[in-house]
């Protein structure tokens, strides 16, 4: 099956032609934007962000495809931005990231030596503990398999969009743990040297002004 090609327009000159691939590696890139337009070969504009939103049309992702498609939630594709402390290989490139019932899956390629290699990971869904968006990205926090810290996953959606339609599909998830904000008053149940502190601070500074104001008149 022949890949369509596209013309990208960019500053009113059309440039290319090229297949979807390589307009998808130039937005995870950041050469091209989601608001840019391409055209297709029979005259059609549409942006990137729907050239991405239409999925590969050669089935690279099908060939590691299980099981009925019934059970598929919500498809998307997507770049793999880190996997910090998650089994997943170092995709490049466009991934398909398919929500199932039971599994968030996700397939791509990756280097091998030389070659290429495609591969696919299944994470249990009760593994996901927290999620956030981040503009077009999606971070993902994953419980471990035992002691330790949450592993932490990043997707690149491409456009808000996509992202929200994501984060919304997937089960209900915790919020994201944030930092406790810092204080710059003692805590309540604080050590009474901390106090002490804090009032013996008070009193100096009064005594200055006090000296000062007295020694002006």
């Amino acid at each position: 099956m022949e890949h369509p090609l596209y013309h990208v327009l960019l500053e009113g000159r059309r440039v290319g032609p090229y297949d979807r691939r390589t307009i998808v590696g130039m937005r995870i890139r950041k050469t091209l934007t989601s608001a840019d337009r391409v055209v297709a070969d029979n005259g059609r504009k549409f942006t990137v962000a729907d050239l991405v939103r239409m999925g590969p049309l050669d089935g690279s992702f099908e060939a590691s495809r299980s099981g009925s498609y019934s059970v598929v939630q919500a498809v998307h594709s997507a770049a793999l931005v880190e996997a910090q402390g998650a089994a997943i290989p170092a995709f490049k490139g466009e991934i398909e990231v398919r929500l199932q019932t039971k599994v968030l899956r996700i397939a791509g390629r990756y280097r091998s030596g030389l070659r290429w290699k495609e591969d696919r990971v299944k994470i249990p869904l009760p593994e996901l503990a927290h999620a956030r968006l981040r503009g077009s990205a999606v971070e993902l926090a994953l419980r471990p398999g035992g002691e330790g810290p949450l592993k932490r996953l990043t997707l690149e959606l491409f456009t808000p969009e996509a992202a929200g339609e994501f984060v919304a599909a997937l089960p209900p998830l915790a919020p994201w743990p944030e930092a406790a904000p810092k204080s710059l008053a003692a805590p309540a149940g604080a050590h009474p040297m901390v106090w002490g502190a804090v009032v013996g601070t008070a009193v100096i500074v009064g005594s200055v002004l006090v000296w000062v104001l007295t020694h002006r008149i």
